[in-house]
């Protein structure tokens, strides 16, 4: 049985080393590489999250801990693309149009990564028609908006405007996030999901989805 703990252990170290060493080993142990993301790396960055939100870890921490679990996904995807256990769903992400702020993005990308979500990231700077046309090439369950600014903030609505408008058949759940970005703002924009950090953000979508 995987140890979450030893996973949270290694996410925690500033080599990738000991994430190596514990992939690694879970493969050759026979684990199957669903297994080792959900009750290994998953459950690991879990912890992470709940230390996160009670402030006994702070952005860096988070940061290095994504970078590790991030290693450790790209280590298991040859093991997906022979067991068929690929992505369950698709989000786009991306700064909204004026902002070039993107850790926050980029933590919400690799949390989404590890929870099963095929990640298509726009970058920052992103104006609503690219949001639009990215939903008729990639057809996305969600959007993910982000902002940091509170100038910027508000071309969340005209994103959401955009993607309600436009005459494609797709049509998403957006969800939005960022430091300036409140719940109540969010359903004033008519977003379907707000996530206060990255660990929120991953619950907020799939509740969404699995209410489909």
């Amino acid at each position: 049985m995987l140890k979450p703990e030893d996973f949270y252990g290694a996410l925690r170290e500033v080599e990738f080393s000991l994430i190596d060493d514990l992939v690694k080993k879970a493969i050759a142990e026979g684990h199957s590489a669903p297994q080792i993301l959900n009750e290994g790396l998953i459950a690991g960055m879990a912890i992470v999250g709940k230390e996160f939100k009670a402030r006994d870890l702070w952005v860096p921490d988070v940061l290095l801990a994504a970078r590790n679990m991030h290693r450790g996904i790209e280590l298991l995807e040859p093991l997906f693309s022979k067991e068929g256990g690929g992505s369950k769903w698709k989000i786009v992400l991306g700064t909204v149009k004026g902002d070039i702020h993107d850790i926050g993005k980029n933590l919400v990308s690799i949390m989404m990564t590890g929870s099963g979500f095929e990640v298509v990231d726009l970058g920052v700077d992103v104006p609503a028609e690219k949001f639009v046309t990215t939903i008729k090439d990639h057809q996305p369950q969600i959007i993910g908006l982000s902002a940091l600014l509170t100038t910027t903030m508000l071309e969340m609505r005209n994103v959401i405007d955009a993607i309600k408008g436009s005459s494609g058949d797709i049509k998403p759940y957006v969800i939005v996030g960022g430091a300036p970005v409140t719940e109540a703002f969010a359903r004033e924009i008519g977003a379907d999901g707000y996530g206060a950090d990255a660990v929120s953000a991953v619950e907020v979508a799939i509740n969404l989805l699995e209410k489909k």
